[in-house]
């Protein structure tokens, strides 16, 4: 007979099951060797039941990642029987199909054991900085991207493949951090099936089965009952994203349907599959459309497999949004990322207030830079840049801000220790941020210098980017205003933000991240606070009157209340 957890005692497990990730989460920003995944944390650690049912996620997990692993983890479990698993097995894939969109994330997985029983199973995700190919979004199908494994295993009953190891190090530039990297996973994956195990030990559990039931039971509950308070109806919208110059923009057409505690999103319509690395597979759309419609209608339930049985999507194969292999998909998060906005705005009439506008983080700007120092060692490094966060209707819009990714900006010190670069600045953009009764976050703008002296790289230095918002900025809501527009600079000249740059000594590369847009009218905005975004530097005394139609004496900064009160009338 099942068992039933009384209220407490169930909060308690639910709550260590997740304290078991966050600690397997930590062990990797003690052993992982790369800066993407220490500092940037772009990564996710998370476990199933046996039955490959998400049951918990790492706390600051990788939306992107883990909303894929939640359908992709499930489909690699059932690929065998159950009695194919043995303890000491551990699997590694990078198939962007099966999992999280582009070969740079990699997954290991691994059965977890218990009185020679299967109970779960644990995985991690890594965005591995170096996985070979050609480092650049203008990519034509996913061979040009580096080295695809499939579903191996990495261990058999506790004996290591080397030949894996051996064909993933001898295609890489940095072998030494990639398969470091991979070891780290290794050890994730450890803590977590040891900690659970010790858990079922002191709860006197024999399996996880009961507990996984009642906690994705409860979870589905909660979402269907909040979904339940908004009218049934069908929302519609349109999506519009940049392309590389000469091309057709790419649209997403969303059908947003509530029917009952059911949400049905369908994206037939959206434009086919593309011929560059922008397009994205079935999970990783999955994970954004779930990214929005959690966020909104449950956003402190922790996630698990009960989240998403009242979401349905619909996103028909060979468009951009459901690509075929073998399409290139490095740069997905370039058309990814935008679908939790192109969510949010389908609901906003509805959900006004659990909506936000458009960030400058969506997309995530990745900047890939690898060459050789002065001695000939090869480095390779990734960092991974935020926008202005879009204003919602109570709160103006974080700052630099990586949204919906949620990963980290990476500090200059340690890219400047793992790379011969030198960054000359980083500093807010004024008025980046769209203006609005709440205001939109600001960009920032980087700086980075070729050192052309006796420090100097070994020519060229490579750069690859992939971002967005260099023609259409972050749209405001409401009435509110977009925000700027990113820019990509060469020696003071527009750069090709698609392909592979090669820089020279003495070059200077300037990239501005976007602002997010604001939300309600500009002339609506408490003008205290006006006055404060201008004492601060993020507004400047042109912007407050024009934009806001707030009058600030430039000597005394202070607000002129006469002529802000005709400026307002």
């Amino acid at each position: 007979m099942a068992r039933t957890f009384d209220p407490i005692t169930l909060e308690i497990l639910w709550r260590r099951l997740i304290s078991i990730v966050d600690e397997a989460d930590g062990s990797v920003a003690r052993t992982a060797f790369s800066s993407l995944l220490r500092d940037a944390h772009d990564y996710t650690c998370m476990f199933t039941d046996r039955f490959g049912r998400e049951l918990a996620q790492g706390t600051f997990a990788t939306p992107g990642q883990s909303g894929a692993m939640a359908l992709g983890i499930k489909n690699l479990v059932n690929k065998y029987p159950l009695d194919f698993y043995s303890p000491g097995d551990a699997f590694i894939t990078n198939d962007p199909w099966a999992l999280a969109g582009h070969l740079n994330d990699v997954c290991v997985m691994s059965p977890i054991f218990y009185k020679d029983r299967l109970v779960a199973f644990t995985a991690c995700v890594f965005h591995h900085s170096d996985i070979g190919g050609r480092v650049a979004s203008d990519n034509h199908d996913v061979f040009e991207e580096g080295i695809f494994i499939p579903l191996v295993k990495l261990y058999d009953r506790g004996v290591l493949n080397e030949s894996v190891l051996d064909l993933i190090r001898w295609n890489v530039r940095t072998p030494d951090e990639v398969i470091g990297d991979i070891r780290s996973q290794i050890a994730a994956n450890h803590v977590c099936g040891e900690k659970i195990c010790q858990m079922l030990k002191e709860s006197d559990l024999d399996s996880l089965d009961d507990l996984a039931d009642q906690i994705i039971g409860l979870t589905e509950k909660s979402m269907r009952e909040e979904i339940e308070k908004i009218p049934d109806g069908v929302y519609r919208t349109r999506g519009v994203i940049e392309q590389m110059k000469g091309k057709d923009d790419i649209i997403i057409e969303a059908k947003v349907e509530i029917k009952g505690s059911d949400i049905i999103v369908n994206l037939e319509g959206s434009s086919g599959q593309v011929n560059w690395g922008g397009n994205v597979v079935y999970n990783f759309t999955y994970a954004y459309v779930f990214m929005a419609i959690k966020s909104m209608f449950a956003p402190d339930i922790p996630n698990n497999d009960g989240c998403a049985r009242p979401i349905r999507l619909t996103a028909p194969e060979g468009t951009v949004v459901n690509c075929k292999f073998p399409a290139a998909v490095a740069a997905r998060m370039g058309v990814g990322h935008f679908l939790t906005e192109v969510i949010y705005r389908a609901l906003s009439d509805v959900l006004p207030d659990k909506v936000i506008a458009a960030s400058g983080g969506t997309p995530a700007a990745m900047n890939v830079f690898y060459g050789k120092r002065k001695d000939a060692r090869s480095w390779h490094s990734v960092i991974i840049r935020g926008g202005g966060m879009g204003a919602g209707a109570r709160n103006d819009g974080n700052y630099v801000y990586i949204f919906p990714a949620n990963g980290a900006n990476t500090p200059v010190e340690i890219f400047e220790s793992d790379t011969p670069l030198i960054v000359e600045k980083r500093e807010i953009l004024v008025d980046s941020g769209g203006a609005g009764r709440t205001k939109g976050g600001l960009g920032k703008r980087e700086v980075f210098r070729i050192p052309d002296d006796e420090y100097a790289p070994i020519p060229p230095v490579n750069l690859g980017i992939q971002a967005g918002r260099y023609i259409y900025p972050a749209e405001g809501l409401f009435g509110g205003k977009p925000g700027a527009k990113a820019q990509f600079l060469v020696n003071g000249v527009p750069g090709n933000s698609y392909g592979l740059t090669q820089l020279m000594p003495g070059d200077v590369v300037i990239i501005d991240a976007p602002g997010g847009g604001g939300y309600g009218k500009a002339g609506e905005r408490d003008p205290e606070m006006v006055l404060n975004d201008v004492r601060e530097g993020y507004v400047s005394l042109e912007s407050a009157r024009t934009d806001y139609r707030v009058a600030v004496d430039p000597k005394m900064l202070e607000i002129d209340e006469e002529e802000t009160r005709k400026l307002r009338q």
